[in-house]
């Protein structure tokens, strides 16, 4: 299992561990990723992602799953994602 957000795509950086005699060895920073079941009010079910805290953040500030999706670019977006999103697109077409 990769370790990259399913929403915002937020993956491992790399930088440099420095001791206090300044001595540079390289390191990796790991996202914070959790496994959450966000609640999608279109389809009435959950939906499990594995997302990063800040992901988890914006989706709250954004209204909900449905609304973050929406506003999603799909470069960003896992294949499971993508799938929900179309998926959730397509019910509210269907409620229109």
């Amino acid at each position: 299992m990769s370790r990259r957000c399913e929403l915002t795509g937020k993956g491992p950086m790399t930088g440099n561990n420095v001791s206090h005699a300044k001595n540079r060895t390289r390191r990796r920073f790991l996202p914070n990723l959790n496994d959450v079941t966000l609640q999608s009010e279109t389809l009435g079910r959950g939906v499990k992602f594995r997302i990063s805290a800040a992901a988890l953040r914006s989706v709250d500030h954004r209204g909900g799953l449905d609304a973050f999706l929406a506003k999603a670019k799909d470069e960003e977006l896992s294949t499971n994602a993508l799938k929900v999103k179309k998926e959730i697109a397509k019910a509210q077409a269907v409620e229109a």
